[in-house]
């Protein structure tokens, strides 16, 4: 018998599901307790959620997302015949402490297509540069979670990835992710193999890694993997990088409309003194200029000033180009396409719309797909806490690191010191922390400004402590979080069914004598039914309304007769003599 098939909506409410599975809500709200999520009827569940839920149920259903012409998908252009070429977008990837941040600088310092690199500002992570006249895009990719969230926007965002790999290191962990990132992007791979001016370093030893462990073989060996042996201390071999990454991007054609609204992505945005939203975008086709209006996901704004990455004014700006703007009345968010539209009253009207469908698709339940499938799977594994340290000395920095270890989890919770050291919180910490989904604790240490918006960008979570026994307890209470809570049910009463006096879709109205305990508004009930092997739970109802003496009551007790208005969500067919049961479930938060 084939499978079933409802179609529902982004997100829908636990009620509306539960309805269409044909099912006791508190059935439904059951399993979602007995996963670790606490919900009511009236909450959503994202499309994700539901469907784990669905398959944890046992039911011959399958759940299909509506497509929904409201929703904003982004699209691949057809190019008309009037497409010019563009400049290649490149993003620079590489392992902490490869040197991709050095490599970035010596192309700039000598190759800014105005001959400066000093404007650059700190919050910039979109460059141009100038090789034989043709210009080359890059993006500093601040960790792989941004370059996920770029390809996630637009997978055609990116046409060639640069991979930093250090000659005297080899392949690292951050190396494997890049490669995964730039294949699954379908982007063309350019290795470039850094430090080649220290002693140690072993250029054949990388190119054999990459070509046995990751199926990328150098050209020299017969592959199709650009490598190019560069020193971004000296110098050396830069200009050889930027040749074969415009030859790796000839292939492509690569082309664009300029005939076109302007539209691309937003790459960057923070609040600044005196200017107030700067956002780094990104043009992909069309022409950007100053006074366009821009709506860019839930925010929108007019162009007052449109600059280079160097802070130069400009014009225009074309496909390719990396900008930054003010204008906006409020910052949009990272990843977010921006398009333009013909006056402020149509973004107003496109922005009014986008927040109330991002309203209405939001589970109020904060709970995605993701985060059901890691609770579930946490009842049966170790999970990790993933932690790096910072401290203002080696002493305390031993001692902070010992202490963490020391903390008792009954090995439901694995501490793992991915990253340690003396001194200032850095970029490198936090980019270390954004691919592992780590906190940053740091004790005695500073934050600088460079690396707060980073973290903020990258949603790295910072702690900062100045006495042990604080970041302890920290620590603990944040384990003590990821503990799966307990389904907790408390009985409280029981009744014997004496009459049913109504039966309709969704309710049942019957009388009965509390046997035990007390009734009140609000408590859910197992309707259990004596058979001749025993008992049978025929199904769990809500108590919605409760009357003593045809008055409404609030709490009626042992030895008395009441009237109940029970909330069903299947047809259920109850008799004289049935029993009630009445209970409360509660989440109860464990600790270590």
């Amino acid at each position: 018998m084939s499978e079933k098939v409802i179609v529902v909506s982004n997100s829908i409410t636990v009620g509306e599901l539960a309805e269409k599975l044909n099912l006791p809500v508190t059935n439904l709200i059951g399993e979602l307790f007995k996963n670790g999520v606490v919900a009511t009827i009236n909450q959503r569940l994202d499309f994700e959620t539901a469907s784990i839920i669905v398959e944890e149920l046992g039911l011959d259903v399958e759940l299909e997302k509506k497509a929904s012409s409201d929703t904003v998908e982004r699209k691949v252009h057809e190019l008309s015949d009037h497409a010019v070429s563009r400049a290649p977008i490149v993003a620079v990837m590489g392992h902490v402490d490869h040197g991709k941040t050095s490599l970035l600088d010596a192309i700039l310092k000598t190759k800014a297509a105005d001959g400066e690199a000093g404007g650059i500002t700190q919050h910039i992570s979109a460059y141009q540069t100038e090789r034989n006249g043709r210009k080359i895009t890059l993006l500093d990719t601040p960790g792989h979670e941004a370059f996920a969230a770029l390809r996630q926007h637009g997978a055609t965002l990116t046409d060639v990835v640069v991979i930093v790999v250090a000659a005297d290191d080899g392949v690292k962990p951050q190396t494997i992710e890049a490669i995964r990132f730039a294949k699954s992007a379908n982007a063309k791979i350019v290795v470039a193999i850094n430090k080649m001016d220290k002693e140690s370093a072993d250029s054949a030893r990388v190119k054999a890694q990459l070509a046995s462990e990751h199926n990328l073989n150098p050209e020299e060996w017969g592959g199709d993997t650009v490598m190019v042996e560069v020193s971004a201390k000296t110098g050396d071999g830069v200009d050889k990088l930027l040749d074969m990454v415009l030859l790796v991007a000839d292939l492509e054609d690569l082309k664009a409309d300029i005939d076109t609204p302007a539209e691309g992505l937003v790459i960057e945005s923070h609040m600044e003194t005196g200017r107030g939203s700067v956002v780094g975008l990104l043009v992909e086709q069309g022409v950007l200029k100053p006074g366009h209006f821009l709506v860019a996901g839930t925010a929108y704004g007019k162009v007052r000033t449109l600059l280079d990455f160097a802070g130069k004014t400009l014009k225009e700006a074309g496909p390719s180009t990396p900008v930054t703007i003010t204008g906006f009345k409020e910052l949009p968010q990272f990843g977010d396409t921006f398009t333009i539209v013909k006056n402020e009253k149509d973004a107003r009207q496109m922005v009014a719309t986008a927040k109330i469908e991002h309203e209405k698709n939001a589970a109020s339940t904060n709970v995605t797909g993701a985060d059901m499938l890691k609770m579930m799977n946490q009842q049966h594994e170790s999970q990790d806490f993933n932690v790096i340290v910072k401290a203002d000395v080696q002493g305390s920095l031993t001692s902070v690191v010992d202490s963490l270890r020391l903390i008792e989890t009954g090995g439901e919770i694995t501490i793992r010191i991915i990253g340690s050291g003396v001194g200032n919180i850095s970029e490198n910490d936090i980019r270390l922390a954004a691919d592992e989904g780590t906190i940053v604790y740091g004790f005695n240490v500073a934050l600088p400004p460079a690396v707060k918006q980073l973290a903020a960008r990258d949603k790295v979570v910072v702690r900062k402590y100045q006495v042990i026994y604080e970041l302890l307890d920290d620590a603990r209470a944040t384990m003590e979080a990821m503990l799966v809570p307990e389904v907790v049910e408390t009985e409280v009463g029981k009744l014997t069914v004496k009459g049913i006096f109504r039966t309709l879709k969704d309710e049942i109205i019957a009388g009965g004598e509390v046997t035990s305990g007390k009734v009140t508004k609000g408590l859910l009930a197992r309707v259990i039914r004596k058979t001749t092997e025993g008992k049978e739970q025929l199904a769990e109802v809500e108590v919605v309304g409760v009357q003593r003496q045809q008055q409404e009551a609030k709490e009626v007790f042992e030895g008395e007769m009441c009237g109940l208005n029970l909330k069903i969500s299947k047809k259920l067919l109850m008799q004289e003599g049935d029993k009630l049961e009445f209970f409360t479930r509660e989440l109860v938060k464990r600790k270590l």
